[in-house]
């Protein structure tokens, strides 16, 4: 959790796949495999599965919803690893001038390949 979504109360389930994650992570392997630990330790299905929620940014642009994760990469790490295909996220909608600070001027290029791959708006909701 950071600064920006400490006062933030909403949880949003989302695909781990149309989380785009457009810088390449430093991983600490031992990290990930505490946190697996964890996840192998509660209820695939519970809704607290032992992790905070990843921080997301979605921004709206031409009628659908892009994800992107610049933070949790360890936690995308151990999700990915033990199968989950939904993770726990805060999201944070932005403008595309906003994801520009985070990406510079390639943000033209996070926009290209496909769309996120999840339904249109925040997900599912769980306070």
């Amino acid at each position: 959790m950071s600064i920006q979504t400490s006062n933030m109360n909403r949880i949003s389930f989302l695909p781990l796949s149309s989380i785009r994650r457009p810088i390449v992570p430093v991983l600490d392997e031992d990290k990930i495999g505490r946190m697996i630990e964890t996840l192998s330790r509660t209820d695939p299905d519970a809704i607290d599965d032992g992790l905070p929620p990843i921080d997301v940014l979605r921004v709206r642009k031409n009628g659908k919803d892009w994800y992107f994760g610049f933070g949790g990469c360890h936690r995308f790490q151990a999700y990915e690893r033990t199968g989950k295909q939904t993770v726990k996220c805060k999201v944070v909608p932005v403008t595309e001038s906003m994801l520009k600070m985070y990406v510079g001027g390639s943000v033209a290029e996070m926009f290209k390949d496909r769309p996120a791959d999840a339904p249109s708006g925040p997900g599912t909701t769980v306070v």
